[in-house]
């Protein structure tokens, strides 16, 4: 059609095809960049996969470039290919063989699968660099390389005119998908499907090291389709390098597989998200403050220490402490419930990135606002119920004293609708996000929430953070490779989750055994999770309603409590007498603390019949997953890798929280957000809470290209501010001494300084060795060499590392 039209106006023929050629251009530039705005998600889903697919090739490219020269590949005297050298993330091959190649599908003509064998060799390798090839585990994508150097060596002349293919001797390249590896003695290793149990585990035996890995049936019908008809060289048989990636870099293919999936399906979006999402409508519209279904009341624990926090987090209102009853309190004592006004919906700390806060740093105070009359805010204070006799009954109490803004994120969080929190070095994003999880699964304890953050180690400190809160721990489930550095006296990965459940069912049983034996009653109730679930309704539960029966018509008699209650015998083993006998109300609260002791036992146990029935340890596994976790965390390449399994299984989700969501490339954010299928046609979610700084590091994009003119590197955390969606920042650091943070603090609206830095012993004292505060180390040349790059990225300054160790152990 466009030739036509240029034949149609010959004289003006070459005008129109150099406007075509530049509309074209235009055309493809557009299709490639991502900027603000999509026209739909399938435009969006698109982009993004060109883009990802051209930039994984352009990473693959620099590895091979990378880790090939190292093994030093040369022609022996037999004519074969050997190598003199070792690299890191590339081994010579000792053995490949293609051991089935299934038939085609119905309809096709490429095989259903193809699988081979490759051995290779560790014994070159230092233990460190060992531990990360026996490391592999199933998915993970090797590439086969075919490597064939010239007979002589290139001369420097002929290597700067040569491809890079020439210069290294490169063949062929393929790629292939982890099935399982073996040690020397054909034990499986790395197996996370429960054929091998954990208790069952020993290190690989051996040197050699045997991968069996699905290779691309497509590719494989196009390489054996040439060789037949063309004669073309059997390429399967000339590989002899096996290259790695580094795990974090190495999810291409599961992330472009999502992609490809989601662009093949109807894929929602949440409506409150969705044009926001694409670009359009009002930026603040996700705001908690515009949504439809908040919540009224919010009980939020034990996020402030005293009443005076309280107040010093709600400057510009008037805090009126209420009883339960609705009476005054005049001595207020968390933990508060806060009824939720129209009018207190337009206070908020989120505000566009284009405007100035108008709250100070220091006191939390809003200088605009400081002459108003400040509007009522009702603040139930209530006493919370006993917990129970024991000390493993009593709750973990927060002690971060949260500062004004750290509360207006806290309440935007649990709310419904979009929160954008941005963290500055020191500001407490940590704490903050798992302030919003712990007050959130207490308001909301049949939602389930999912973490994403980018880095195992963000992950292990937030998940770490919050295993210490007032969450059972058998509500917590920690996915991916990473739990193992997890500094924790539990083991919160799948398997640990189902042993602990399995442990604690036994412990529950043995507890209700001795229950049934302190009421004089046979002790075979307690031979399975579903006899304990009728003794308790039958014998504990009807004895208590009888309890409170007579208790009911009798609260002047202080000893009737002590008298009657029917569990004395079970709670003789407390650390402190349960009852005094001197007060009703007192004895009364103590004994439904009891209670609520046996409540909770016999919920655990109901909990644990599911682990009862399911024998096999991948049931366990999975029900655990998408049943019985309320708190799942996972890093954004764990997400990606096996979103097929979660939409295969079921997995459900009501939040998603994303930590350190400015360092994750786009798509990856995106992903997480689709890990479940739709409900009636509507999106589950309900909650998305993005906790990053835009100011730091962005995602890591290797083709400058890219990076500048595609704008690849830009996160959907720093879209969302460049689309003017509001965010509240946090506002003081308690990290780094003043002198310090005022080398960064200009970079934010109004970063302030927390007391404890400025009063603090250890900020007070000088730093040995050092003459200032902060000083800049420059040692330019040490042995002879100053800064060196031994890989691309990564630089190192041999000379400054030694300084600093010096002036610390001397």
């Amino acid at each position: 059609m466009l030739f036509r039209f240029i034949q149609m106006n010959r004289l003006c023929g070459m005008r129109v095809l150099c406007l075509a050629l530049t509309i074209l251009e235009k055309v493809v530039w557009h299709s490639l960049n991502l900027i603000c705005s999509s026209l739909t998600l399938h435009d969006y889903l698109l982009r993004n996969f060109n883009l990802f697919r051209l930039e994984s090739t352009y990473e693959i490219r620099e590895d091979i470039q990378e880790a090939t020269p190292h093994l030093l590949p040369y022609i022996n005297n037999e004519g074969e290919t050997a190598f003199r050298g070792w690299s890191r993330m590339a081994v010579p091959i000792k053995k490949f063989k293609i051991t089935e190649v299934k038939q085609p599908n119905i309809g096709e003509v490429k095989p259903s699968s193809v699988t081979a064998q490759i051995t290779f060799s560790v014994s070159s390798y230092k233990a460190q660099m060992r531990s990360e090839w026996n490391a592999l585990k199933e998915h993970d994508v090797l590439f086969l390389l075919s490597v064939c150097p010239s007979f002589e060596p290139l001369s420097a002349e002929e290597a700067e005119k040569a491809s890079v293919p020439e210069r290294l001797g490169l063949q062929y390249v393929r790629g292939c998908e982890i099935i399982e590896i073996c040690d020397e003695e054909g034990t499986l290793m790395n197996d996370f499907s429960g054929k091998i149990k954990r208790e069952e585990w020993k290190p690989p035996k051996g040197e050699l090291r045997t991968v069996t890995v699905a290779l691309d049936t497509a590719q494989y019908h196009m390489d054996v389709t040439d060789i037949a008809e063309r004669g073309a060289q059997d390429i399967y048989g000339t590989f002899n390098v096996l290259m790695r990636r580094k795990p974090k870099e190495n999810n291409f293919k599961a992330i472009l597989e999502s992609i490809r999936d989601l662009m093949n399906e109807y894929c929602i979006v949440p409506d409150w998200l969705h044009n926001i999402f694409l670009g359009y409508g009002d930026p603040s519209a996700a705001q908690w403050t515009k949504m439809p279904d908040h919540l009224q009341k919010v009980d939020f624990k034990d996020t402030f220490l005293n009443a005076e926090h309280l107040k010093e987090s709600f400057p510009d209102h008037q805090v009126c402490f209420v009883n339960p009853n609705g009476s005054p309190n005049l001595n207020p004592r968390p933990p508060f419930r806060i009824r939720l006004p129209e009018k207190l919906k337009g206070y908020t700390h989120a505000i566009p990135g284009n405007e100035k806060s108008t709250i100070d740093s220091k006191n939390g105070v809003n200088m605009v606002d400081s002459g108003r009359e400040k509007e009522e805010l009702i603040v139930e204070a209530y006493i919370p119920p006993d917990p129970g006799p024991y000390p493993q009954d009593q709750p973990n109490q927060n002690s971060v004293r949260f500062t004004s803004t750290q509360i207006g994120a806290i309440m935007s969080g649990i709310q419904p609708g979009l929160t954008m929190v941005v963290g500055p070095p020191g500001t407490g994003k940590t704490d903050t996000a798992v302030q919003i999880m712990n007050v959130l699964y207490h308001n909301c304890p049949s939602q389930r929430t999912l973490i994403i953050t980018h880095s195992n180690q963000a992950l292990n400190d937030t998940f770490s953070s919050f295993s210490q809160r007032d969450v059972p721990a058998r509500y917590l489930l920690r996915l991916g490779q990473g739990e193992q550095e997890l500094a924790t006296d539990l083991d919160f990965s799948r398997q640990g989750r189902v042993n602990a459940m399995l442990v604690r069912r036994l412990e529950l049983l043995s507890e209700v055994e001795r229950l049934a034996r302190s009421l004089q009653l046979p002790e075979d109730v307690a031979y399975t999770c579903e006899t304990a679930g009728y003794f308790w309704l039958l014998h504990v539960y009807s004895r208590w309603e009888q309890f409170l029966a007579t208790c009911a018509d009798n609260e002047d008699k202080p000893t009737l409590v002590q008298d009657r209650f029917p569990f004395k015998e079970f709670f003789s083993n407390t650390p402190q007498p349960i009852f005094t006998g001197q007060s009703f109300e007192k004895d009364m609260r103590a004994a439904k603390g009891c209670f609520r002791h046996l409540k909770t036992m016999f919920q655990e146990l109901e909990e644990c019949r599911a682990f009862e029935l399911l024998k096999s340890t991948a049931d366990r596994a999975n029900y655990l997953m998408t049943k019985q976790a309320k708190i799942v965390a996972m890093t954004c390449t764990h997400a990606a890798l096996k979103r097929k399994d979660f939409l295969q299984l079921g997995f459900k989700y009501d939040n998603l929280l994303m930590e350190e969501s400015a360092q994750i490339l786009e798509i990856e954010t995106f992903i997480p957000m689709l890990l479940q299928r739709q409900e009636d046609g509507h999106a589950r979610l309900k909650r998305c809470i993005l906790i990053g700084d835009h100011h730091q590091l962005p995602p890591v994009v290797k083709n400058m290209a890219f990076q500048k003119y595609s704008h690849m590197d830009q996160s959907l955390f720093t879209r969302f501010v460049r689309l003017g969606i509001p965010y509240i920042e946090l506002n003081a650091q308690g990290r780094a001494r003043p002198s310090i943070a005022k080398l960064y603090n200009w970079r934010y609206r109004d970063l302030g300084d927390l007391p404890y830095v400025k009063e603090g012993a250890i900020f007070q004292n000088a730093n040995a060795g050092l003459s200032y505060e902060y000083q800049l180390v420059d040692v330019p040349d040490y042995h002879g060499r100053g800064e060196t790059a031994p890989s691309p990225w990564f630089y190192q300054n041999e000379g400054e590392a030694e300084y600093i160790v010096s002036v610390y152990i001397s």
